[in-house]
């Protein structure tokens, strides 16, 4: 069970047709608490237990623009967000990160680019991409001695169109350490390999902040973002 968010997109939204439009798909929702929207500002907040991609899935089926630009516990707007973005040119995709509580954190990504099967992907130690992947350091582990570092984060399984999506938690995972460090996905499961694509973990937009921009790490204005910026359209 996904514990309860406040999410906000922004979505392209003229009048007050479409904010009952929006506010109408939302709340068919399974998951879906409550819907409140804010039409000067273009913005949708949906509280609820329920991912990302279910939410951008059903505002697209309006026919109208949707973008992620925050999200945070209900009970805490200050709760940290984080966001690493893929830009190609091979494999493209967006992995956000947002802390539940001080034990438990939530990720969603969406990849595109990828080789069919499976993929480990992790949390490595630095942000340092002079190298690519190959400059990343090893799995970050804030010191701890498990045989699984708390930066493996499993594995990814692409379809055959080589796209994949993951949504779950992670326990004892404290998302302003993660701030600077990277997400690297590998070619296969084997983690011991360089890895094939890597990505900066950046500070991200929390609940009433950045209304126009995608992140903190570039400011790209939100509705001149990229296709694959956003990849949602996942299928398994």
């Amino acid at each position: 069970m996904y514990p309860n968010f406040m999410t906000e997109f922004m979505v392209d939204m003229k009048c007050d047709g479409c904010v009952s439009a929006v506010q109408n798909k939302l709340q068919t929702l399974d998951g879906v608490k409550r819907v409140d929207t804010d039409l000067p500002n273009q913005v949708v907040r949906v509280l609820g237990a329920i991912p990302i991609k279910t939410m951008l899935d059903a505002l697209e089926q309006t026919g109208r623009k949707a973008r992620l630009i925050g999200q945070g516990n209900p009970e805490d707007f200050l709760v940290s967000a984080a966001v690493a973005e893929f830009k190609g040119p091979d494999i493209f995709g967006v992995v956000r990160l947002a802390q539940v509580n001080m034990e438990l954190a939530r990720i969603e990504a969406n990849f595109s680019g990828l080789s069919p099967g499976l993929h480990a992907w992790s949390i490595n130690e630095y942000g340092d991409l002079t190298e690519g992947p190959a400059s990343t350091g090893k799995i970050f582990n804030v010191g701890r001695t498990s045989e699984e570092p708390i930066g493996d984060l499993g594995t990814l399984e692409a379809s055959k169109a080589g796209e994949a999506y993951f949504s779950g938690v992670k326990k004892m995972l404290c998302v302003n350490d993660l701030i600077g460090r990277s997400i690297v996905v590998y070619g296969s499961e084997n983690k011991s390999d360089t890895g094939i694509a890597a990505a900066v973990i950046a500070r991200s937009a929390g609940v009433g902040e950045n209304y126009k921009k995608i992140c903190a790490c570039d400011g790209t204005i939100i509705w001149e973002s990229s296709d694959a910026d956003f990849e949602t359209q996942v299928k398994a």
